[in-house]
């Protein structure tokens, strides 16, 4: 019976896009709702974090620190230009490269981290 209820309510607003006058500009609009969610959880989930985690942030260098806030920072540009990026070929392989290496240094800082040395 759930499943019924998700398909008939995709179904209602794949008709509000299809039949609708404008319906394209109601299609932009839900997708900006969700992509702001989806960036307004990636920000509480952050929050979250690095509130749990206070005393490992506290202990960082401020070399690893600022590794750790620039990948973070470099991930959302990387989210906000995604469209721009994203348009060529060669945008996306730097787009995928550059999150690449912001991954990789938050893995590299966390696993530094949480090391006994």
């Amino acid at each position: 019976m759930r499943a019924a209820r998700n398909v008939a309510i995709i179904m209602v607003l794949a008709l509000i896009v299809a039949f609708l006058p404008r319906g394209d500009n109601f299609a932009e609009a839900l997708m900006t709702a969700l992509t702001l969610g989806l960036l307004a959880g990636i920000a509480w989930m952050l929050y979250t974090f690095s509130r749990e985690n206070q005393l490992t942030l506290a202990t960082l260098t401020d070399g690893r620190r600022a590794i750790l806030y620039g990948a973070f920072g470099l991930i959302a540009l990387l989210i906000a230009g995604s469209d721009k990026m994203t348009s060529t070929g060669g945008g996306t392989l730097l787009w995928i490269v550059l999150l690449a290496i912001a991954v990789a240094g938050i893995w590299r800082v966390w696993m530094d981290a949480n090391t006994l040395s």
